[in-house]
């Protein structure tokens, strides 16, 4: 039987350096970030939902969709990001649990599903145990700043859209501390795969 685990974090809190680390040992990583951007490509059903309810001002010249126009109108308005929420999620979950399968059958002892919203959509029901990427909200803010060079109060609107990590620290099975360096990380990594019998 394979084992489901979640893979989560906050903005600029690490996740990627983890699910890469995780990748470089072997293991599936199906990662919602994929998910959300191949279901909302011209033809599928979820691009046509959302032309539908935003119009085609979000359009690129190539008729995809512009993430940084649809981005800054839902980061503004929590009526919107519902709205748009309610046509990615779902189509992002099948999606997911398509890709699951497949490294099912192809014999895959353990299946990250890397889930940035999981606690806030609720999708714990998804995978077994949970990983949390953690860093402090300082570094978090200045991490991210950097990453999409934002200034102060753009990146603080993006952070407080989702749940604090101090409080998704509360909710997940393991705690990866990425405040430090990539080894110190590394570290943390190992011993949770190792005490869960973690094999790819």
């Amino acid at each position: 039987m394979a084992k489901i685990i979640g893979l989560t974090g906050g903005i600029a809190s690490g996740k990627s350096t983890v699910s890469k680390m995780l990748k470089a040992k072997g293991f599936t990583i199906v990662d919602a970030d994929i998910a959300a951007r191949k279901v909302v490509e011209p033809g599928e059903p979820a691009y046509e939902q959302i032309i539908e309810a935003f119009g085609e001002g979000i359009l690129l010249e190539d008729l995809t969709i512009d993430r940084k126009k649809l981005g800054a109108l839902i980061f503004a308005d929590e009526a919107l990001r519902m709205k748009l929420n309610s046509i990615v999620h779902p189509a992002v979950r099948a999606w997911m649990t398509r890709e699951k399968d497949r490294a099912i059958e192809n014999g895959e002892k353990t299946v990250f599903l890397d889930i940035p919203l999981l606690f806030e959509s609720r999708l714990t029901y998804m995978v077994e145990r949970t990983i949390l990427v953690y860093v402090d909200e300082e570094t978090q803010l200045k991490r991210l700043m950097a990453r999409n060079g934002l200034s102060e109060k753009e990146a603080q609107i993006r952070i407080r859209a989702q749940m604090p990590l101090s409080e998704k620290k509360a909710l997940a099975d393991a705690v990866i501390d990425n405040n430090g360096s990539p080894e110190e990380t590394k570290q943390q990594l190992e011993k949770i795969v190792s005490d869960w019998q973690l094999v790819p």
